[in-house]
């Protein structure tokens, strides 16, 4: 590492690193992580391992109690209300480390994810930098092929950096990073995470921690394999929540945030509003007819384009039901959470949503 003014290091010690891994029913995954972290370069003796636990009930914790025996740098927790924010904050309170990273169950890390992320943090005197999705199919079929591909398309995902290609080779400023490696300090600074946002909770303590003069970094060169979901119904799940609590973050931080997170349901309310409202004109009719016309003649176009590349036709059709069913899903979502959270000012009931893969 190089020396920085940064009081993360001093007179070249390098920073205790608390891990915070928030999982729940992970028996497929939870190996891997873990492995991806036992195989980093960084020294063993300055990581502390947080497996933060919301009470699984498959094979998840007899994993993880396997790797405490054998590692006395994993420590497991009990999150007993099962939700990640809890489970980050929980971490937050019991961690040891100068530096706070968080590592997500559903991924693998390259070996010099936790020192590369370190060193850029110190380097750039940032508040946090994260690296790159490299969106893999969840399972080995066409439909998780298709899946993958799609949350690591513009069309999909918008223009959020981290889940696309990109042509950078330096660090750059962003406005989210997936997982997250901080300076404890910001917690310290700016409280920590918004435990009645189920889902969006690092979009919202990032949006705050840049409204607190934080910067966020991109860090191309590390690339993360993150799983995607591997069925629909799992992919309209996620996306359901994800915009669902859209809303609730922008109520918090009293002001819209990203414009990629309102195109899906301006475009549903274009799709189905309008037609109701036809009823005064026919031409708003011709809107919403045109809205869905162009919305799936780009979805075609997006879906050969892709295909083209991968030299699989076959793709077609399940790539254009996953973008399909990420919009829709989200659009819903979105809206549904308007009338919840602005409208009727309800409140988050984690018992009530199943955060499920």
């Amino acid at each position: 590492m190089k020396k920085s003014s940064s009081p993360l290091v001093t007179a070249g010690v390098i920073p205790l690193v608390t891990v915070i891994i928030p999982c729940r029913n992970e028996e497929s995954f939870i190996e891997k992580v873990l492995n991806s972290i036992i195989t980093q370069d960084y020294p063993k003796d300055k990581l502390e391992i947080l497996v933060v636990d919301g009470m699984s009930d498959d094979g998840t914790r007899r994993i993880i109690e396997s790797y405490v025996k054998s590692y006395n740098f994993i420590q497991m927790i009990d999150n007993l209300k099962k939700i990640v924010p809890c489970a980050l904050n929980e971490g937050i309170r019991r961690s040891k480390g100068n530096v706070i990273m968080r590592m997500d169950a559903h991924a693998e890390y390259p070996s010099n994810y936790v020192s590369r992320l370190v060193s850029a943090l110190i380097e750039l005197e940032a508040d946090n930098v994260g690296g790159v999705w490299e969106t893999v199919p969840g399972a080995e079929n066409i439909k998780a092929h298709a899946i993958a591909l799609a949350m690591s398309n513009p069309f999909g995902v918008g223009n959020a950096k981290y889940r696309l290609k990109t042509n950078e080779d330096q660090p750059f400023e962003v406005d989210t990073v997936p997982f997250g490696c901080y300076k404890r300090e910001v917690f310290e600074r700016i409280g920590y995470f918004d435990e009645e946002l189920i889902r969006n909770q690092d979009n919202e303590f990032n949006e705050r921690l840049k409204r607190n003069g934080g910067k966020i970094f991109l860090v191309p060169d590390i690339k993360i394999k993150y799983f995607a979901r591997d069925t629909y119904t799992k992919l309209w799940k996620m996306f359901f929540q994800y915009g669902y609590f859209g809303p609730l973050v922008d109520k918090k931080l009293r002001r819209l945030t990203r414009i990629r997170r309102y195109v899906p349901s301006a475009f549903l309310l274009s799709v189905f509003l309008l037609p109701v409202l036809s009823i005064i004109t026919v031409k708003i009719l011709l809107i919403s007819v045109t809205s869905l016309t162009v919305y799936f003649f780009i979805n075609l176009i997006c879906c050969v384009k892709i295909t083209y590349k991968e030299k699989k036709v076959c793709l077609i059709p399940y790539l254009f039901y996953a973008f399909l069913v990420s919009h829709f899903s989200y659009g819903l979502g979105y809206l549904k959470g308007v009338l919840d959270f602005l409208f009727f000012k309800k409140k988050p009931v984690p018992e009530k949503i199943a955060i499920t893969r």
